[in-house]
């Protein structure tokens, strides 16, 4: 198995000399939680999370072992020098592990390094991280069809009377057909709702004009 770093823009490649031991690459996405009144938490998913990458007990070795990898150069701290290179450059890299479905562009967050028994041997820990080109979000004008369709669309909503669902709260009901949360006092006081912050689902709410509030 190799561990690879990969250039793309300079075609620049490298195998790590001697394969690490081990390799752990998370893969998931975002989950909020929020609380809505009367009905408690609830989960709402999001988008892919860019997590980590670490790849512990690398060793750039100082002599020709025989697990060393074809061409693996003797001199360890050449590989240390590319690295931290790519680091301070910023350089997007893939992290290839052929065979395997590791195949993400990344940067290099740290490298931590250090020599132990006098063998001239490099020991590292390298700390990459998921990256993801940010691509400008085209937009087009609107003409004033567009932007009284848009208007038309944000105008509270008009009605007599509304019926509580679950999930619904006395400001939202006063946005959704005022366009302003901060009526919903008056509309309770209206309804002779003695407690604005507890209605129930079924519950008939009138809803009168603004001026009469």
């Amino acid at each position: 198995m190799k561990f690879i770093l990969f250039d793309p823009a300079a075609a620049d490649v490298m195998v790590l000399p001697i394969t690490p031991p081990s390799f752990e690459v998370s893969h998931g996405i975002r989950i909020e939680t929020i609380n809505i009144h009367s009905l408690g938490d609830v989960a709402l998913a999001g988008y892919g999370t860019l997590p980590p990458i670490k790849i512990d007990e690398c060793m750039f070795p100082a002599k020709d072992y025989p697990f060393n990898q074809p061409g693996t150069y003797l001199d360890p701290y050449s590989y240390i020098r590319k690295l931290e290179a790519w680091c301070d450059a910023r350089t997007v890299l893939r992290f290839v592990i052929p065979g395997t479905s590791v195949n993400s562009p990344v940067l290099i967050e740290d490298i931590t390094y250090g020599e132990r028994d006098g063998t001239g041997d490099v020991y590292a820990t390298i700390s990459l991280h998921g990256y993801r080109l940010l691509a400008a979000v085209q937009t087009q004008s609107a003409g004033t069809e567009n932007l009284a369709r848009l208007s038309a669309a944000a105008s509270p909503v008009t009605a007599n009377t509304y019926t509580v669902k679950s999930g619904d709260t006395l400001s939202a009901i006063a946005r959704k057909f005022y366009g302003n949360a901060a009526l919903y006092p008056k509309l309770a006081i209206y309804n002779g709702i003695k407690n604005a912050n507890i209605i129930s689902v079924g519950q008939v709410i009138k809803i009168p004009d603004k001026s009469l509030l």
